[in-house]
């Protein structure tokens, strides 16, 4: 089983392949973009990540994305009126 991690629109996003439980593969898109802390899709690094599993996207079973609907309550809070 092949699977895609991502942690995307929070800092330091970041990609992972896992093949059958073992990590292949894993980088932060700081690594290609220079920015520290950057959040959004980590493009660079799935594309990093597929090259060092030798895969496809295609080949990719699942696609796990990072959820955490607590992050930033306090400051999405003051947005509230």
């Amino acid at each position: 089983m092949l699977i895609l991690g991502l942690n995307t629109y929070h800092g330091d996003s970041s990609a992972c392949i896992v093949a059958d439980g073992k990590l292949v593969a894993a980088v932060e898109e700081e690594r290609f973009n220079r920015i520290k802390h950057w959040a959004g899709l980590p493009v660079e690094s799935v594309r990093y990540c597929l090259k060092e599993a030798g895969v496809d996207i295609a080949d990719v079973e699942h696609i796990a994305i990072n959820r955490n609907p607590k992050a930033y309550i306090i400051k999405n809070y003051l947005y509230f009126e």
